[in-house]
């Protein structure tokens, strides 16, 4: 059972570092995830892979099924995800192709589910929305590697899939974020939710359109490919320094399905075990 989890473009994942690499298909409640996930082996410790469109890169940030990605590496017992994505700087210092590993999150989504509670009222804390134990450890390896890193950020994610508008790209800078991506929400959200840790690797293709440029697709996949052997790099230094939790990622749901369990109906348990039978059990 893999307790780690890298979510990602396929890009970032390289085969030859697993050893007994396969697939594994996956149904959820939810449906099926974006890809059958990849598991493995690397030094000592079973990691999961998924690439979070698809394979091909099918599916866009909107239509990306992330209840069934989430609650797909749940049933396989990961505890920890580690999510890499592609973003714009909103801020002249975080220059492309520099690394960011943001401790907050924006909303500017609308049409996504962002929970897997639609059956009960399940109200978690989220004030803290990426762990802070996994992006210390992923920001002092970037750093003990020598890349450059920005601890600590707020990451606006917006619908997508088109880019920003120059009004729109404007108020979010004078609203203070530091990067702009279109995956972390919902992901993160479900990720509290399935009580995972969840960290994310933001590499920086642009400056989004404040700063004078059109930003176009070429130009993000050309600075994401730049980026994916350091990406990668990070990921092997980090993965065997994964010790046990200590954080508070894994009770997230402890208040709140206690409170309700006498509310809760059979069919829902069983259609949501994965996330809280340990509550009910």
């Amino acid at each position: 059972m893999p307790e780690i989890a890298i979510i990602g473009g396929t890009g970032v994942y390289d085969q030859d570092i697993f050893s007994s690499a396969r697939e594994i298909e996956i149904d959820t409640p939810f449906g099926k995830p974006s890809a059958p996930v990849v598991v493995g082996e690397y030094r000592g410790k079973e990691i999961a892979f998924l690439p979070r469109h698809g394979k091909g890169h099918v599916y866009s940030p909107t239509v990306l099924n992330y209840r069934a990605n989430i609650f797909a590496l749940k049933k396989l017992g990961v505890e920890r995800i580690i999510s890499v994505a592609a973003v714009g700087s909103l801020k002249k210092e975080i220059k492309p192709l520099d690394i960011v590993v943001p401790d907050q999150l924006y909303d500017r989504t609308k049409f996504r589910k962002n929970t897997f509670f639609e059956d009960i009222v399940v109200h978690i804390g989220f004030a803290d929305p990426f762990c802070p134990e996994l992006s210390s450890l992923i920001a002092d390896v970037t750093d003990e590697l020598g890349h450059r890193c920005h601890r600590g950020g707020t990451y606006v994610c917006i619908e997508g899939p088109q880019f920003s508008t120059r009004a729109e790209s404007e108020v979010h800078r004078k609203l203070g974020f530091d990067i702009i991506g279109m995956t972390a929400i919902p992901e993160a959200k479900l990720a509290r939710e399935a009580e995972m840790c969840y960290a994310t690797i933001a590499t920086v293709t642009d400056y989004d359109v404040w700063y004078g440029e059109e930003v176009d697709v070429e130009m993000v996949l050309e600075n994401a490919r730049k980026n994916e052997e350091k990406v990668k790099e990070i990921l092997r230094k980090v993965i065997p320094e994964i010790g046990e939790r200590s954080c508070e990622c894994g009770s997230a749901l402890e208040f709140a399905i206690t409170t309700a369990r006498d509310a809760i109906k059979p069919e829902v348990i069983e259609k949501l075990r994965p996330l809280i039978g340990k509550y009910l059990d």
